[in-house]
């Protein structure tokens, strides 16, 4: 047998091994990632499987493209508005806490293993960062189900802080090495580091949209070997330019999956199984790298620096940073809690060896056992912190069934799940009394497991899934439709004025007073053909004539050949925008007038109520 035939049955009995593990180290409460690591140690030398490991360099070039993925499928699946919401005390988490972190940690580990200073400074610059691989693994795959602005904290902080874990861990060793002779040099190293990653990661983020859209590729396959193509060009460009790769494929991710290309689905569930590929072969990878038995050599001091670093070191940053935010003590210490390690301080503990700094063995085992401890103490506990603050939250109802639209070039429709939950808006209402725009179908609804094909009669009840075909232009409005009865507290002087929304004439009064907030005179069980008529009972019927009256524009948009009214759009219109004729109108509170069609799309990106597969 071939040596490659011989590493492709290992290899694959590994990843078996792995993907089962998951199913095992759920039930125990334990981190998937410690299953992985401890799978690995079981394969090397020091195991029953006797595989002899010992490629450092290796080692480091994997974990640096599984980190690439890693952080690139983060990114896709990171929402702008956790961005917009996280980036404040994310940011001074990922940079001054980092800081503080090492120091605290550098300082203890420096007295406990009796090193010099400038390598207790090393190993806690190692261990100072969050660890992304095992946040999104945890936080996302974990069971783990928290308040949004904490769990988008986290994991901004953990796809961001890299650059200066990186900066403070080069830094000691270019001094170390005597390669670095004044401060200024380590300074413009940071400095270079984030701002080299910030720009080439929003830059290729932006070309990568602009490529996805344009180049038409006819198999769909590719495209999602496209976007990671665009990743892993981003990390290259930056490191090559001195920044932070791990910053700028995280950024290019961010900008990928918050912008509309085809194919989109397809592209995140690939990235997302590579993501978990990546991080089991990185992490039974490094398990094989580690020696078991020098472990017990480090097995006191390796606990009493773990314990510094969770116990002071973590809570003492996180506290500091936060000191002027909106974050209450519990959230506080949740957030210190979770300052999890992972695949980043092995990989750079790696870095003393490959540049032969003394007492570079006994930091690599320390950081190990570190992480080791991190991820099974930790991570194991996490659900429980959380539940004991009182941060939990319900976790999301996952829908039973998923439709998708699955197309290579852009489409203007989403595919949309709502959950009905009993206080909804819909919740007891036929279809035909939802006041849905006309460009909207419900394709689909799911109750007990079971898919029923919906008609206008049909009624909508609580823990319904609705499975919805919306128009982009007019998802706005349908998520107001969907929400909770206090979740939407708009009126119309909230909606986008000249925004016209399609709507059939059948639909009633009383649904658009109910869902649409517009309090039209009249009998509401009128439909709007019926309203219309009466307004304009001197007129004759034409398309393009319209109706001003509480706050809102009704215009007849088709006509059928029946001469009935078939299709208006309704536009939200605040009255300092009436005319004066407007505001003297008749007792009805309405005026007619004559007038050519004024349409715009809505340019606005909503976060929608469950889950949107985009096309």
């Amino acid at each position: 047998m071939f040596w490659i035939d011989t590493i492709i049955l290992i290899g694959s009995v590994l990843l078996l091994l792995a993907v089962l593990s998951i199913k095992f180290s759920s039930r125990l409460g334990m981190p998937v990632l410690v299953a992985f690591l401890f799978l690995g140690m079981l394969a090397g030398s020091d195991g029953i499987g006797g595989i002899e490991f010992e490629d450092y360099s290796l080692s480091y070039a994997i974990g640096n493209v599984v980190l690439v993925i890693i952080l690139y499928s983060g990114g896709l699946a990171t929402p702008l508005s956790a961005i917009r919401y996280a980036w404040k005390p994310a940011g001074l988490l990922a940079t001054v806490g980092v800081f503080v972190t090492a120091i605290v940690t550098g300082l203890a580990a420096a007295w406990i293993l009796n090193l010099p200073l400038t390598l207790g400074l090393l190993l806690g610059s190692i261990v100072g960062s969050t660890d992304a691989s095992a946040v999104f693994s945890i936080l996302r795959a974990g069971g783990i189900h928290i308040r949004r602005s904490l769990a988008d904290t986290l994991e901004v902080e953990s796809g961001s802080n890299d650059p200066m874990a990186i900066f403070l861990t080069v830094g000691l060793i270019e001094y170390l090495t005597g390669n670095l002779t004044h401060a200024w040099g380590a300074f413009f190293l940071l400095a270079n580091q984030l701002i080299v990653g910030l720009a080439i990661g929003v830059v290729i983020g932006y070309v990568a949209v602009w490529a996805l859209n344009k180049v038409q590729l006819e198999v769909a396959g590719l495209y999602p070997i496209l976007a990671m193509a665009f990743g892993l060009i981003s990390y290259g460009l930056a490191a090559e330019l001195g920044g932070s790769g791990f910053l700028s494929t995280y950024l290019t991710g961010i900008v990928v999956g918050n912008r509309r290309i085809p194919f989109n689905r397809g592209i995140q569930s690939f990235h997302d199984a590579s993501a978990w590929l990546g991080q089991i072969m990185m992490f039974v990878l490094l398990g094989m790298l580690s020696f078991p038995s020098r472990l017990v050599g480090v097995l006191l001091p390796g606990l009493a620096i773990a314990i510094v670093l969770m116990f002071i070191a973590r809570p003492l940053a996180v506290y500091f940073c936060l000191l002027r935010t909106r974050f209450v003590n519990r959230e506080k210490l949740f957030l210190s809690w979770v300052g999890l390690k992972g695949a980043v301080p092995i990989t750079l503990a790696i870095f003393p060896l490959m540049n032969g700094i003394e007492g570079a063995a006994t930091i690599f085992d320390v950081v190990f056992f570190i992480v080791i401890i991190s991820a099974i103490l930790q991570g194991s506990t996490l659900k429980w912190v959380a539940q004991f603050l009182r941060l939990d939250v319900p976790p999301k109802r996952e829908p039973p069934i998923t439709l998708e639209i699955s197309s290579l070039h852009e489409v203007d429709a989403d595919i949309v799940d709502y959950y009905i939950d009993a206080d909804s808006q819909v919740a007891g209402k036929r279809i035909r009394d939802l006041a849905l725009p006309a460009e909207v179908v419900i394709a689909l609804v799911v109750r007990h497991h079971q898919s029923r094909l919906p008609k206008g009669s049909f009624r909508i009840e609580a823990d319904d899934h609705v499975i919805v075909v919306v128009n982009r232009g007019v998802r706005q409005i349908v998520d107001r439709i969907f929400s909770r009865l206090s979740s939407d507290k708009r009126t119309v002087l909230d909606w986008p004025v000249q925004v016209e929304f399609p709507l059939r004439g059948s639909v009633r009064l009383r649904a658009l007073n109910e869902f649409y907030s517009i309090k039209l005179a009249g009998v509401e069980d009128l439909t709007i053909d019926q309203w219309l008529r009466q307004q304009i009972a001197d007129q004759e019927l034409a398309v393009g004539l319209f109706v001003d009256s509480s706050g809102a524009r009704l215009r007849i948009r088709e006509l059928d050949p029946q001469n009935q009214i078939d299709l208006v759009g309704l536009t939200f219109v605040p009255e300092q925008f009436f005319t004066r004729s407007d505001k003297n109108s008749p007792e009805s509170g309405s005026e007619l007038t004559s007038s050519e069609p004024t349409e715009a799309n809505i340019d606005e990106k909503n976060e929608p109520p469950t889950e949107q597969l985009k096309s």
